[in-house]
């Protein structure tokens, strides 16, 4: 009856009762959608660092190597000599090493040349067919199955670099052997190929190049021979038949090297980085010191770097709580005014209550519950509206940066204090009211209506 009675009374001046519910929805909605991000940002960043110490990668930014090697989400700082590198990968202080070599995408999704323990490393089961064993034979995670549409023996062309709106690689086209099952990692935005795929890949791309090249050098010969003249027309047959024997030289030796292609030297040949996996703890701190001083390259720790990150992340997350709670203030001394203000309104009413037999802890009562009314209507909106807030963030985020988010995941730990907080301040902006109400005097106010 009580309840009944304090959410009609709230409704007595409704834009005062709109302006609070508003307030506390956005410090609520604010504080809401940081937890949320916080939390899920974190796990997933840990997530995907999970077993690696060190990535080996060519110099330049360490944390733009982390983020490009593991997370998929920036350029790459160069690329490695693979000859090199391999000798690192079989020292005998690694315990597991994975190559990376980029190069190509498919519609925003990056190709990546790797092993099978790539797939291994990350949990990803094959949910439908098997893993790459052959040039072009590719395995594409699971979000990548389903946004894309691809199945098992579809065929599709890479366009190079990162855009999406890079040129098309028409000489070869991958084919989809496997789809890995969902692991919630940067596994399920990629697609996966052996290296020489890569490889074979950029080797066509220079050579159509070096045909353009050297189809300009033939009309360039051309030209000449035509001025050339008689004494050309002369030797023709001569040439006629060495250019028949060359011809079929040529064909021999490009015979040879067809076959020599189907298994690609590794002799001069780049990869983008390695994953490393290390035996002891020291070695990860030696290296990172060591490779640079050795080589061109560079091995950045991927903890280290990742907490460098939060910790400028954690100042802009900061910023925003205190913004929230600030609002939430605000929203309390809102409340506070309005049942102050309605209090001497409402004093006679209090009194007739009083006298129908309403005792004074009913009174405080009453004061207090409208108050809570108004912090745990602003605090569901609150939730709903962050939760909003984060689908629409993890839109875009998807879409740009391959990270999404859950608005259905709930923290309860942090949302339950969050919902502590709320009634802590209904109940202090309500406390002054309530105590004048608890102490009216019934017949002074009657006397004086």
């Amino acid at each position: 009856m009580i309840t009944k009675i304090a959410w009609k009374n709230i409704w007595f001046k409704p834009l005062n009762t709109v302006l609070s519910i508003i307030l506390l929805t956005s410090s609520v909605a604010i504080i809401t959608l940081l937890i949320l991000l916080e939390n899920q940002f974190e796990r997933k960043f840990n997530d995907n660092i999970d077993g690696i110490d060190l990535v080996l990668g060519a110099q330049g930014s360490p944390l733009q190597l982390i983020l490009s090697s593991v997370y998929q989400v920036d350029a790459p700082t160069g690329n490695i000599d693979y000859a090199e590198a391999k000798t690192w990968m079989k020292n005998p202080l690694v315990k597991k090493a994975i190559p990376l070599a980029f190069g190509d995408n498919y519609r925003g999704f990056k190709i990546v040349g790797t092993t099978p323990d790539y797939l291994t490393h990350y949990g990803a089961k094959m949910q439908q067919g098997k893993v790459f064993s052959k040039n072009f034979e590719v395995v594409v995670g699971s979000t990548v199955a389903q946004k894309m549409g691809l199945k098992l023996g579809d065929t599709f062309f890479g366009s190079h670099g990162d855009s999406s709106e890079g040129e098309v690689h028409e000489d070869h086209a991958y084919i989809v052997t496997g789809i890995a099952a969902e692991t919630g990692k940067v596994a399920d935005n990629v697609i996966l190929c052996n290296i020489p795929s890569v490889w074979a890949m950029h080797e066509g791309h220079d050579h159509n190049h070096e045909g353009e090249e050297s189809h300009d050098h033939e009309d360039h010969d051309h030209d000449h021979e035509a001025h050339a003249g008689e004494e050309a027309h002369n030797h023709e047959e001569y040439d006629h038949d060495h250019d028949a024997h060359a011809g079929e030289e040529a064909h021999n030796h490009e015979e040879h090297d067809h076959d020599h292609e189907t298994v690609i030297s590794e002799e001069g040949k780049e990869i983008t980085a390695v994953i490393l996996k290390m035996r002891n703890p020291m070695s990860v701190l030696v290296w990172q010191n060591m490779i640079p001083m050795n080589t061109k390259m560079q091995a950045a720790s991927p903890g280290r770097e990742i907490n460098r990150l939060f910790s400028l992340f954690g100042i802009g997350l900061d910023a925003l709580q205190y913004l929230a709670y600030g609002i939430m203030l605000i929203s309390g001394i809102s409340i506070f005014i309005a049942l102050y203000n309605t209090l001497k309104e409402r004093k006679y009413e209090f009194a007739l209550l009083r006298v129908n037999g309403a005792s004074r802890l009913q009174l405080l009562m009453l004061v207090l519950i409208e108050s809570l009314l108004l912090c745990i209507t602003g605090f569901i909106f609150g939730t709903v509206v962050g939760r909003i807030a984060l689908s629409l963030i993890s839109g875009s985020s998807e879409t740009e940066f391959k990270i999404s988010f859950n608005p259905l995941e709930f923290v309860w730990e942090k949302e339950g204090y969050l919902l502590g907080l709320t009634i802590f301040v209904g109940i202090l902006a309500a406390v002054i009211p309530a105590v004048k109400a608890y102490s009216l005097n019934i017949s002074k106010t009657l006397a004086n209506a």
